[in-house]
């Protein structure tokens, strides 16, 4: 497969911005969805261990309740896909063999083949609560990176939000039963004709100010 040409990734990550006014009239594909689901599932974790759980509402019941949370944003509603990124509150030894299991099952091999690796994941997923807890929510925001450059690459908008308050998020989608709590969230969706932040100049520091050569 060839890859994506570098200049058409710039052109993309040059095109993409926190959209804020969504277009409530457009919806995201299914198989479009699907890949922007798959790029989920498919984003890299420390030791492999995927200590997170992505939420995704499209029921307009369930977005109206939690708008209010959200200080009223347009994007909770507009948008035609929410994501609420969650991590493991914290993860367990239990989430550590559970990853190892399913490593021996998917790759073909037993559980005692993979001991040097069942104890480095198990460890990882020992730490005391609060440091566990810290280590997932840095785990989990490298999928919602990997979820908003994947979507700047196929066209689609997306706005990053951390504007809400997690426990009322918690507690309308039912998470500490799951496990997890909310973390950030991503609005996805069709940019509206008129977003004035689209055609605003893009403001990044220059490239010998944030990139050090050594």
């Amino acid at each position: 497969m060839p890859p994506i040409a570098p200049e058409t990734v710039l052109a993309q990550l040059r095109w993409r911005y926190a959209t804020k006014k969504f277009d409530p009239t457009k919806k995201i594909p299914s198989d479009v969805w699907s890949v922007l689901e798959q790029t989920l599932v498919l984003s890299p974790s420390s030791t492999g261990l995927q200590p997170w759980k992505f939420v995704v509402v499209t029921d307009p019941g369930v977005r109206k309740k939690l708008q209010p949370a959200a200080y009223t944003q347009p994007q909770i509603v507009d948008a035609s896909h929410l994501v609420v990124f969650c991590a493991k509150a914290p993860p367990t030894p239990a989430d550590g063999e559970r990853h190892v299991a399913h490593t021996a099952a998917v790759r073909g091999v037993t559980v005692e083949s993979l001991e040097g690796f069942r104890k480095m994941v198990v460890g990882a997923a020992s730490r005391p609560p609060e440091e566990g807890a810290a280590w997932a929510a840095r785990q989990t925001y490298i999928a919602l990176g990997v979820f908003l450059a994947t979507a700047a690459m196929i066209g689609v908008d997306a706005c990053p939000m951390e504007g809400f308050e997690p426990a009322r998020f918690d507690e309308i989608l039912g998470l500490p039963a799951k496990g997890v709590k909310s973390l950030a969230l991503a609005a996805a969706g069709y940019r509206a004709a008129d977003d004035k932040y689209a055609t605003l100049a893009k403001v990044r520091f220059p490239v010998n100010e944030v990139i050090e050569r050594v």
